[in-house]
């Protein structure tokens, strides 16, 4: 059996997948913020899969669950580092300082912190996938989101290098998820959001593709169907 690790699996793309990639016989290890949803989670998905509460943000916090995770599962076949936060729309001058430095702990730092703690057992595997979502606003950009835009074009950056490091056998890509009806999203399109895709309806297709990345996809900047 298969085992995939989810970030931000609380809410949103993150708890969108866990059922898909469950029912296509993965074993999966979700991790995220609310500990309530993630009993739940557990709860119902009980026996093969773990679920616990973990901020990316925190350094200690990820070891803790990556020590839980590799001693039942060992080395995951696919890292999905989805975790991420957006700032309230305003010009970046007006963003305070706080706002910002939590958007890069836990868009930027969490997921260096994740493959700090989850790659070297993948090595040692001698394969693995590492998925850094990026975003539309990672290869483009808009206005008011000035903080986002940058934590995601670091995920270009960061996973192109990371595919360069990485020995034969494995890849890490960065995935734009594309637009989808995201509490996110809401956040920055307010009604408008409801035009795009559930994360429910995304994620039908898109764990279907993320099964099917192997090592021939390194370095690739991709985009969910």
């Amino acid at each position: 059996m298969k085992t995939v690790v989810i970030t931000g699996c609380s809410r949103g793309l993150g708890k969108a997948m866990v059922p898909e990639f469950i029912k296509a016989g993965w074993q999966v290890a979700g991790c995220g913020r609310s500990a309530d949803t993630l009993a739940a989670l557990q709860n119902e998905y009980s026996g093969e899969h773990i679920f616990l509460p973990a901020d990316v943000a925190a350094e200690e916090s990820v070891q803790a669950f990556a020590d839980n995770v590799l001693q039942q599962f060992g080395g995951p076949d696919l890292l999905l580092n989805n975790a991420a936060m957006i700032n309230a729309n305003a010009p970046l001058w007006e963003v305070p300082s706080e706002e910002f430095s939590n958007l890069v702990d836990i868009n930027i730092k969490g997921v260096a912190s994740m493959i700090r703690h989850f790659v070297p057992a993948m090595i040692e595997k001698g394969s693995g996938v590492i998925v850094n979502f990026s975003s539309t606003w990672g290869r483009s950009a808009s206005p008011e989101v000035a903080p986002y835009c940058a934590s995601k074009w670091a995920m270009e950056g960061l996973s192109q290098a990371l595919a360069q490091e990485l020995p034969r056998g494995m890849a890490a890509v960065a995935l734009n998820p594309g637009i989808i009806n995201t509490e996110m999203l809401q956040s920055c399109f307010g009604p408008g959001a409801a035009s795009y895709r559930t994360p429910e309806e995304w994620a039908t297709t898109a764990v279907p593709f993320f099964i099917n990345l192997n090592a021939s996809h390194n370095g690739a900047a991709l985009t969910a169907p």
